[in-house]
């Protein structure tokens, strides 16, 4: 028999109704298993239970609705599982340090300070740096790595580096690095990249036969390069290093990929101008401090997790996050050394510790995960 499509959504209202009033029972019951749990000393996870069920209610659901069910139930396991915790949990050591840091928000960065950079006067870093500290008094590294020790071992309170570009990607050493450091990130803020071509005075593109840049600028410039195939493209550590060392060599072969900025640092003429790829090239910069420390107007978090090497863990943490109805702005993954095919992943998400729910997400996800690293709350500079 036909039906119009309000007597169907009717329909649909009142089962959901009732599917409404079943999840809630199911959650009532899930607080006595919780306590059961924790009388007999139980792990809340039963890996052995959960396929059980999802076998038999993927069979019930028939082979045109099994693979709908087993993601049904697998999201209510999720569910469940969190909300045994939640009954179960003591404070732990990470919620008291979010509740601590929510209750001392600071209301502004110190603008006359130390900051560690990677690269040297003229770097796309300092231009960033200068545009997070009013007055900062940059300590110039030359490594990702030093910039990291340097904020670690208390010789600079804050360090400034280089996480993703809009053309070339992640910038995978400093991702590979956050696992080696204990650090928090306190701010973010983007870059406009203008890469230019380079050299002494008088030079011109038909002289060039070597440019020397930071990967990441040689990527980002990769047409320009494959253009002009006679030209050898060489490595260093900043695009400002790059362009000072132009200036020593004094060979007229050499060029520099680097900023507006360096030209006049270092006495250099531009042979070309907007040689990268992409027109609207950004870099995005994190600024890192040693403590965790929360500034007024910090609304994206940064996490550094790790899960079993097994189907559906990467996806029950998600799960977690969406939830909550959290926007998930970032999944970045890197291979874990020694372990193949293994990765650690880095979240960001739009969400503030004020919130005692984001908490309370945040300890979801540490109990789920095999390894879990808060990073920071904080604010990024548009």
């Amino acid at each position: 028999m036909d039906m119009n499509l309000d007597a169907i959504r009717e329909r649909l209202d009142r089962i959901d109704d009732q599917m409404t009033d079943l999840f809630a029972q199911r959650m009532r019951l899930v607080t006595d298993v919780a306590a059961y749990k924790k009388e007999h000393g139980l792990p809340i996870l039963d890996t052995g239970r959960e396929r059980k069920i999802l076998n038999r209610v993927s069979l019930r659901a028939g082979e045109d609705m099994e693979h709908y069910a087993k993601l049904l139930y697998q999201t209510l396991f999720s569910v469940s599982r969190a909300y045994q915790a939640q009954q179960l949990r003591s404070a732990s050591p990470l919620t008291a340090e979010l509740e601590a840091a929510a209750k001392n928000i600071q209301e502004k960065m110190p603008q006359r300070v130390m900051v560690a950079c990677q690269g040297t006067e003229g770097a796309y870093s300092q231009k960033i740096c200068d545009q997070m500290f009013e007055f900062a008094d940059i300590l110039y590294m030359n490594t990702f790595n030093d910039v990291f020790n340097a904020v670690e071992r208390g010789m600079c309170p804050f360090g400034v580096l280089p996480i993703e570009n809009s053309t070339a990607g992640s910038v995978t050493q400093v991702y590979d690095l956050m696992e080696k450091h204990h650090f928090h990130i306190v701010r973010a803020g983007r870059q406009r990249v203008d890469h230019r071509l380079l050299a002494l005075p008088g030079t011109k593109l038909s002289d060039i036969r070597e440019v020397v840049s930071h990967e990441q600028a040689l990527r980002q410039c990769a047409s320009f390069l494959a253009a002009h195939p006679g030209i050898k493209a060489t490595p260093m550590e900043n695009t400002a290093v790059a362009a000072a060392l132009v200036a020593q060599e004094g060979r007229r072969d050499l060029a520099a990929i680097a900023s507006q900025e360096c030209e006049a640092l270092y006495g250099l003429e531009t042979v070309e101008r907007e040689v990268a790829d992409n027109d609207n090239n950004f870099t995005r910069f994190i600024c890192i401090a040693k403590d965790l420390t929360v500034y007024r107007g910090a609304d994206k978090i940064s996490l550094m997790l790790s899960t079993a090497h097994k189907p559906g863990a990467l996806y029950r943490l998600m799960s977690h996050i969406a939830v909550m109805g959290v926007n998930l702005t970032k999944l970045e993954s890197r291979p874990i050394p020694g372990k193949d095919f293994e990765f650690r992943f880095f979240f960001d998400i739009e969400a503030s510790i004020e919130s005692p729910a984001v908490r309370e997400l945040m300890e979801q996800l540490k109990n789920e995960a095999d390894q879990f690293v808060f990073l920071g709350n904080y604010e990024e500079m548009r």
